[in-house]
Parts: structure tokens; C-alpha cells; sequence
């Protein structure tokens, strides 16, 4: 066969590229937006999110102008679903500073137990309104409302996944309905972020300080880490720990579709290829570990990976799965959807917004502004959302909301897990998607009890009582 790089050959040749290059000038044009509007600017509206949006229009432009797609929907879908695992493995393999306040132990708990509460009062909401849908014979699917936690919990990535695997079952979201959901998730963060910090800053409850622009050389680079340019160049050898981890996390992926086809149970296959982030989260886990051990015994002599370059690589992952989640959107689905998709949307932000600040009051006192804004950005946007929201009353981390977040991820990923696993079921038939409600206001309670219990104990760090430097940004 004939091997060209010419126009003959553009779907194996040129697509992927061309769609990665569209990817990135839309961040561009985005980021240049962002700095020329003043309200896009104070709204804290991410560049990713206007790049997806001015991708998502031009296309939607060039496909009724000219009678083509700019995009490919589908590669934009493959990138969202695999930013999300790389940019999780490469939060996972930073180090995190070790904590020195015995406090903070309880509060991190209760920040993980925030957020499986918010996750399943979430569920229980969406579900609620799919069904009340589904019950007044609209013909939508009856359990697209679970998609909610997805979308504005973690994002596109995750919700892309599981509209996509919810077609088996009858949902014809097609990615577009949980892209959608977690999109308009940015845009409540931003919103709701800033209006509650200018509303308490006139109250005097907030007071918005100024960063030190100044850095360290320590932000850039910890002791002992391996030189920039060596034989092989410092950042190469980041990605290639990243894919190390990844490949590896693909390994578990494969073995677990084949114990379905061993065994003929669907529920590995399911579980294989929709957790990707969850098995990179593990395989970077083991991988740090190693490399710990290997450093302690002396047998790798110099810190190989650097908590700087793992930021801009997870940063880079990120953006990517925002703008092309954004730009792979069907406006056709979100038309068929749009009552319930608003629906879910303006609830899902209320309830949110209710939860996160009565919990974040009882149970972070002296930072209880700072903590809900990280978790309101975080459970609405990303995680990325809720770092530029509490940058902005504390830019220098004096406060403890940072590290309790940081902390807080194993016991968050504890709480959380019964939703992921309980997603087939609920999607499986009309009966496991009751089931899978009850059982999902069930922990909603537990865990709304177990924080206001804990907090009655007083275990409060007042402000200013912290903290190391923050593992994340």
C-alpha cells in the first residue's frame, strides 16, 4: 500500500493532529478573551472554558455555513476521557508536604465526608428530577439525572464516560448531555465563587489580600532533584513517568475486561474501562511509593519527579479536557434535553451552594470562607476552579483549607467510591435506579450526621494555624 502524507491520507494521518492543533489555538483565542474582557477576567471564568466555547461556535458556524465539521466529535471525546487519567496521575505523583498540625487529621475526615455528602445530595437531586421527567412522560431517560455528581463533581471527563456507557441501556445522551452538565458546572463555580465573595467582603466577612509575587526557588525545584537538561531533558523524563503510569493502569484495564471474558460477568468489563482515572490514581500511588523506598535505600540517588512540572503537566491535561469536552457537545442533544439539563443544572447549584456553606460553617470555623470556596469551585468546577477561588482571600495559603483538601482525598475517594460502583445498577432498570436512590440518601444521611457530630467536638483550627506548603495548585 501506497504511504502518502497528503489529503488521501487525512484520517490517519492529519485528523488527531489537526484536532490537537484546533484544540490549542481555541485556548489561545480563549486566554486572549479572557484578558481582554473585564467581566470574563473578574468572573474568574477559566481560559479553557471560553477556548471550548469559541471552538464549539466556530464549529457549529462552519458545519451549517459550509456543510462540514471543523472537529471530529469523536477524537475530541477520546481526548476528553484520557486528559482526565493523565492529568489524575499526574496530581497523584507529587509529593506532599508532611503536615505538622495534629488537628488538621479530624478536619480533613470531615472535608472527605463533605464530599461524598455533596456527591450523594447531588445524586439523590438529579435522580429526583430524571424521574419526575420520566414519571410525566417526557420519554427522557429515567436515570440521566445521576450524571449531575459526574458533570459537576469531576468534571468532563468522567461525565462524557458514563453518558456514553448509559447507551447501552437506552440513555441517546451521547456524550453531549454530561459534557453539557459539567461544562455549565465552570460557569456556576466562577459565578457563584465571586458573588460570594464580593457579597461577604462587604460584610466584612472576607478580606480579599494580595499574593506574594515573589517565589522561591523551592516552587520551581525541590533538593536534590535531577537537572534540567542531562542526557535526557528534566521534562521528558516527567512524561514518561506519567506514561509509565498510565501503561501500567491500562494493564489493569486489560485484565479486568478479560475476567469478563473468562467469566462472562459484564460488571468487570464496566468497571475496567470506566474507572481509567481511578486505576492511574493507583498505578501513580505504587509508582511514588517505589521511588520513595528506592530513595530511602539509597539505590536512585536523585529525585526524579518534580512537583512543578507535574502541575503544568496535570494543568495541560485539564485545559485539554475542558476545551475539547466543550467543543465535542451536540447541540441537538442539549436541545432535546434542555428542560431537564436546566433543571438538573440550577438544582444541582443550589443545593450545593446550601450544603457546602452549613458544613463548611459547623465544621471549619476561622477558615469556614476559605474552605467553602475551594469545595463549592471544586464540587461544582475542578479542583483547578477551586484553588483560583480561595487564591483569591488566601493567595499565600496561611489558612488550612488547602492542606485539609489535599489530606482529605483518600477519605473523599472512601465516600464516594458506593457511587461509582452503584452507577450500572442504577442505569440498568427502572427498579435499580430506585434502589440505587435509596441507598444513595441513605449515605447522605450518614454522612451528614457523622459531620455534625464531629463537629460538635471543637476540633477547630483557627486562622492562620497552618500550614505546609499546599501539594496541588
Amino acid at each position: 500500500m501506497t504511504w502518502k502524507f497528503d489529503l488521501t491520507q487525512y484520517e490517519s494521518v492529519w485528523s488527531v493532529v489537526v484536532n490537537v492543533l484546533l484544540l490549542l489555538i481555541a485556548l489561545l483565542a480563549g486566554n486572549a478573551l479572557r484578558r481582554s474582557v473585564p467581566f470574563l477576567r473578574k468572573a474568574f471564568i477559566p481560559s479553557a472554558l471560553i477556548g471550548g466555547i469559541i471552538l464549539f461556535a466556530a464549529n457549529l458556524i462552519f458545519r451549517n455555513a459550509a456543510g462540514f465539521s471543523l472537529i471530529d466529535a469523536r477524537v475530541m471525546q477520546i481526548i476528553t476521557y484520557h486528559a482526565l487519567g493523565i492529568g489524575f496521575i499526574a496530581m497523584t505523583l507529587k509529593s506532599a508536604e508532611k503536615v505538622k498540625n495534629q488537628k488538621l487529621g479530624l478536619l480533613s475526615v470531615q472535608n472527605g465526608f463533605l464530599t461524598g455528602g455533596t456527591y450523594m445530595l447531588q445524586a439523590v437531586v438529579g435522580m429526583g428530577i430524571s424521574l419526575l421527567f420520566f414519571a410525566a412522560g417526557s420519554g427522557l431517560f429515567y436515570d440521566a439525572g445521576v450524571i449531575l455528581p459526574l458533570g459537576y463533581g469531576q468534571g468532563p471527563g468522567n461525565a462524557l464516560t458514563w453518558d456514553v456507557n448509559f447507551s447501552e441501556y437506552g440513555f441517546d445522551g451521547n456524550g453531549s448531555f454530561g459534557l453539557t452538565i459539567a461544562s455549565m458546572g465552570f460557569i456556576v463555580a466562577s459565578v457563584v465563587g465571586v458573588a460570594y465573595i464580593n457579597i461577604f467582603k462587604k460584610k466584612g466577612g472576607i478580606k480579599v489580600k494580595t499574593a506574594d509575587e515573589v517565589k522561591e526557588i523551592e516552587y520551581y525545584e525541590r533538593k536534590n532533584e535531577i537537572e534540567d537538561c542531562d542526557s535526557v531533558d528534566k521534562t521528558s523524563i516527567q512524561i514518561a513517568i506519567v506514561a509509565l503510569a498510565y501503561a501500567a493502569s491500562f494493564g489493569i484495564m486489560v485484565l479486568f475486561a478479560k475476567l469478563t471474558d473468562l467469566t462472562g460477568v459484564k460488571l468487570f468489563n464496566d468497571i475496567a474501562w470506566s474507572f481509567n482515572f481511578i486505576w492511574g490514581v493507583i498505578t501513580a500511588t505504587l509508582i511514588k511509593s517505589l521511588m520513595k523506598l528506592f530513595e530511602k535505600r539509597r539505590l536512585v540517588k536523585r529525585r526524579y519527579v518534580s512537583n512543578y512540572q507535574m502541575d503544568r503537566i496535570s494543568g495541560f491535561s485539564f485545559d485539554m479536557m475542558i476545551i475539547a469536552g466543550v467543543a465535542a457537545i451536540d447541540i441537538n442533544v442539549v436541545a432535546k434535553y434542555a428542560w431537564m439539563i436546566a433543571a438538573l443544572c440550577v438544582a444541582g447549584a443550589v443545593v450545593t451552594l446550601v450544603y457546602v456553606r452549613l458544613i463548611c460553617k459547623r465544621c471549619f470555623k476561622g477558615f469556614e470562607h476559605e474552605a467553602f470556596l475551594l469545595n463549592f469551585g471544586t464540587l461544582t468546577g475542578t479542583a483547578s476552579n477551586g484553588m483560583i477561588l480561595l487564591r483569591e482571600t488566601d493567595p499565600n495559603f496561611e489558612t488550612p483549607a488547602s492542606n485539609v483538601y489535599i489530606i482529605s482525598q483518600f477519605p473523599a475517594m472512601l465516600a464516594v467510591a458506593p457511587l461509582l460502583l452503584l452507577l450500572n445498577m442504577s442505569a440498568k432498570s427502572l427498579a435499580g435506579c430506585l434502589t440505587a436512590l435509596g441507598i444513595f440518601a441513605a449515605l447522605f444521611v450518614i454522612y451528614t450526621v457523622f459531620l455534625i457530630v464531629s463537629a460538635s467536638r471543637g476540633n477547630n483550627v483557627k486562622q492562620g494555624a497552618s500550614a505546609d506548603t499546599p501539594a496541588i495548585e
